[in-house]
């Protein structure tokens, strides 16, 4: 069984962090209604979605990818690098120990899981605002006893690694060259988003189908040109938060493995 936890879009939304883009108003009720669209998806594609409350206080605590890195070994509680997420981890920390041993960054380390990229035992993290060398270096000991390698990426021009490159099949992936490294990634196949949509090399991958923002039409015309199974969703309001389709959930296996190398 694949899990998807997700959490409930916090009504303090419209005060979420933003790096790149200009503040806009976000209707809450219509960001709601495409998070519930989203986990509807998430369980057409055969996870089982458990789903949180939202967290009221905090308004960026929907895009929950940013506060856990779950392998098939451990679960890895991040130090986001916005002071004003750190609190997210509260929550999260007991739901993810029902499925996995946990390990934390630790300051002076930030880390945020949307600059965390899995591509079998390689994780691919950015260097960026919210995540440091000294987090990807702690990440890189905790878990090399696990057989995963770290490679850190340069990032510039996005807020995290998977706003500009994310899986698309097996060793596929879909990428705004001109944000990241691309010859980070050589055992790769990359596809190129299509220009005038520099925001679309967010993908997420589930099984054969990868759930994509209505917003890049160009670049779902790539995709499907390449056999890419699409699942189509509008995210209009949480992209106003920055936020993308990777973000608003953790999923994995449902499986707890023993807790020491």
């Amino acid at each position: 069984m694949r899990i998807a936890i997700t959490r409930g879009v916090s009504p303090a939304v419209a005060e979420c962090e933003l790096t790149h883009l200009e503040r806009r108003p976000i209707d809450y009720r219509r960001a709601t209604a495409q998070h519930r669209a989203y986990e509807a998806a998430l369980r057409a594609l055969g996870c089982e979605v458990r789903a949180l409350p939202a967290e009221t206080r905090l308004p960026d605590s929907v895009f929950v990818e940013d506060i856990a890195v779950v392998l098939d070994e451990v679960a890895i509680l991040t130090r986001p690098g916005a002071p004003s997420r750190r609190a997210e981890t509260a929550s999260l920390a007991p739901v993810l120990s029902s499925y996995r041993p946990l390990l934390s960054i630790e300051a002076p380390g930030t880390l945020d899981g949307g600059d965390v990229l899995r591509v079998n035992r390689v994780l691919y993290v950015g260097r960026t605002g919210r995540t440091n060398q000294a987090g990807i270096d702690q990440l890189a000991r905790a878990l090399a006893p696990y057989g995963y390698r770290v490679q850190g990426v340069d990032v510039q021009g996005c807020l995290h690694l998977k706003s500009a490159v994310t899986l698309v099949g097996p060793r596929s992936l879909l990428a705004n060259t001109h944000w990241i490294e691309s010859k980070a990634f050589t055992e790769c196949d990359i596809v190129d988003i299509d220009p005038a949509e520099p925001y679309a090399a967010n993908g997420l991958l589930l099984g054969e189908r990868v759930i994509y923002p209505t917003s890049f039409p160009a670049t779902a015309r790539r995709l499907e040109q390449r056999g890419v199974g699409l699942v189509a969703l509008d995210v209009s309001e949480l992209q106003k938060a920055e936020g993308a389709v990777t973000c608003c959930s953790l999923v994995f296996e449902d499986r707890v493995l023993p807790s020491s190398p």
